[in-house]
């Protein structure tokens, strides 16, 4: 066995597990740390990841070198940290958990690699003084029996070569993997996340092209193989599907496939029916809403008594919500159920039951049910609906900017009015609200808390524009002139709130997509802007060295470099500078030199523009027509 999957021989593998090889006691750790190590095989990446993980984990000399040591040894502290690397966000690999680094130090002891050492994970937590610390050890020692074989082995061989095939870019290997074993879904959605970052990776890392492409086609055949199993799913059991989008897996850090096709950004996985349908009784809670929910939402907001007249659902459709006990029965049945068929009779019995239903009856019942509500249940419900607190929230946010508006453009006292304490309040409390983000996020380590929180680009925003709330709050309450320049700030980081005002429309249908479409366009754009300000220096320093040859050495220079030549861009060319005809050219005097002086700055000005307004600015319109198509594809 251990053969065949060194040299990738995949009818091999298949074989000898018909024939009845265990693969639970086939794979133990070192077997798999082998499997890792080997150098047959295609060529993979794993060598290039791990170097540049330690680079990012690790203080040890020869790893700042660039090169891993000749003779190193992957562990799989080293594969757990690879894991996490790729996976992104708070994802957690069983590789690096306190449980597994303990046993891995019971087994090897002094005799297996300084991986823990280099990468400063001896513990995650401080270590106890006293006698705490020689109790915790014992437990420790005791609980871990090195001499029992299951504890080498483990519980889900099957995920654990996958990952490994995965890794190594065996995607035969993988695929027959993929077919063996539980949470067939997960595992699709895994590899197709693992196989993306891979491809990222490699790009970056100027690797040969036919890698990075062959990653992502493989990350696509996963992708296709998470979207057609959760197809089949749905058609089979709508409700059941809907369970295994939101069942917590906890051999994959506790994810679920939802939040596993969102970090793999499969778009077509969460624009599936079966998704979207889930994730709108998800946003829309126990709310039952027809055509104009948000104004009926709206409404309930400003004038509570139209809660009442809202309908709602309760225990009948909210099975998304169910335990996991009871998640883990049905899934545990599922899968042996699969292979037999579902016979016929039943679903005769269940089409023979539904029409037997008349409509009347439905009627009946649905209005019992929403007569049994109790009022304070629809009041709980409402406000606790995720819809609800959207609104809420942007409701108030608008609030907030009207009454900033207002401090702003009205003449500022020396002491905060009642409008200005009520934004300054808002501020601080959102401050508190990012705080309490960051500390309850799922990441154990404070620095990795804050790490994920900052990938999001809009917490960015709200960290600047808070941060400069407050510089501008402190310089605001002191006497003259500092007041002035708190009132500055004040109008500068209004700029912010109304950039933030921009997520809010993210949300929307219509103008989600456009919105995401501008930011594309904002990427690519700073490429052009790069040519275009070397462009513009390289006229603005001719120019102005030019017209001006007697200027004295001030910072003015620096501006009058930009100033013109920027407004060149959009046409104006400020021909009163330098028209001919208003200078008399004399043969061997003064005004003739600068008569020539004022030709050659036509010409650069001549060629400057053909650059910049036919060249530069038909390739942007080029490249921003090519984002608009592709977003209005999503649309």
């Amino acid at each position: 066995m251990m053969d065949a999957l060194v040299l990738d021989r995949v009818d091999f593998v298949k074989l000898l597990i018909e024939n009845g090889v265990n693969i639970h006691h086939f794979l133990t750790i070192p077997r798999l740390e082998e499997l890792y190590n080997t150098k047959l095989g295609p060529a993979n990446t794993l060598h290039f990841v791990v170097r540049d993980v330690k680079k990012t984990e690790s203080f040890h000399p020869c790893v700042f070198q660039g090169n891993l040591p000749p003779d190193y040894q992957i562990t799989l502290i080293d594969i757990g940290l690879v894991l996490e690397f790729l996976m992104g966000g708070a994802y957690r690999c069983n590789y690096t958990r306190k449980n597994f680094r303990a046993l891995y130090n019971n087994l090897y002891g002094l005799k297996r690699p300084k991986a823990l050492k280099l990468l400063g994970m001896e513990d995650d937590e401080p270590r106890p003084k006293g006698k705490g610390k020689k109790n915790k050890k014992k437990e420790e020692e005791v609980d871990i029996d090195v001499d029992d074989p299951e504890v080498c082995r483990f519980q889900y061989p099957f995920h654990e070569l996958m990952v490994w095939a995965v890794l190594m870019k065996r995607q035969k290997m993988a695929l027959f993997l993929w077919q063996r074993g539980e949470e067939a879904m997960a595992k699709a959605l895994v590899a197709c996340k693992l196989y993306k970052a891979m491809a990222h990776e490699s790009s970056q890392s100027e690797l040969v092209d036919d890698i990075y492409q062959d990653l992502e086609n493989n990350s696509k055949e996963f992708g296709q193989l998470a979207y057609e199993l959760l197809d089949q799913s749905y058609k089979h059991d709508e409700q059941l599907a809907m369970k295994m989008l939101t069942y917590e897996l906890k051999n994959w850090s506790n994810s679920t496939c939802l939040k596993l096709a969102v970090a793999a950004k499969h778009r077509d996985f969460i624009a599936h029916t079966c998704s979207q349908m889930l994730l709108t009784d998800m946003w829309m809670g126990c709310l039952r809403m027809g055509k104009s929910n948000s104004l009926k939402v709206i409404l309930g907001i400003i004038f509570p008594p139209t809660i009442l007249l809202l309908e709602f659902r309760l225990g009948d459709e909210a099975s998304h919500h169910a335990s996991r006990e009871n998640m883990t029965g049905k899934t545990k049945d599922e899968d042996k159920s699969n292979k037999v068929p579902i016979s016929a009779p039943r679903f005769q019995d269940a089409a023979l039951n539904v029409d037997t239903m008349s409509k009347k009856g439905d009627e009946e019942e649905n209005q019992k049910k929403h007569l049994r509500i109790p009022i304070g249940r629809k009041i709980y419900e409402f406000y606790n609906a995720p819809f609800t607190k959207f609104w809420f929230n942007t409701i108030s946010y608008l609030v907030y900017l009207m009454l900033y508006n207002y401090i702003i453009l009205v003449k500022m006292e020396r002491w905060p009015c009642l409008q200005e304490w009520i934004v300054i309040s808002y501020i601080i409390t959102l401050g508190l609200e990012k705080v309490r983000q960051i500390l309850m996020s799922e990441p154990g380590k404070l620095k990795q808390k804050i790490s994920v929180w900052l990938e999001d680009y809009w917490n960015i925003t709200d960290l600047v524009a808070i941060t400069v709330f407050l510089l501008g709050l402190l310089l605001r309450l002191q006497s003259e002139p500092s007041m002035g320049y708190g009132r500055v700030i004040y109008c500068v980081d209004i700029i912010f709130w109304y950039i933030r005002v921009l997520d809010i429309f993210g949300v929307n249908k219509y103008l989600g997509p456009y919105v995401m479409m501008i930011g594309k366009m904002m990427i690519d754009m700073l490429y052009f802007v790069v040519i275009m300000l070397v462009v513009l220096m390289s006229f603005g320093v001719a120019r102005q060295a030019i017209l001006h040859p007697d200027e004295e050495p001030t910072w003015r220079l620096a501006r009058n470099i930009f100033y013109m030549p920027y407004w060149m861009i959009y046409g104006e060319v400020f021909a009163d500078s330098i028209d001919l005809e208003k200078f008399t050219c004399h043969i061997g005097s003064i005004i003739k030199r600068r008569c020539q002086r004022r030709i050659i700055i036509i010409i650069i000005i001549i060629i400057i523009i053909i650059i910049i307004n036919i060249i530069l600015r038909q390739i942007m319109k080029h490249v921003i027509s090519r984002h608009f198509t592709k977003s209005s594809s999503i649309i």
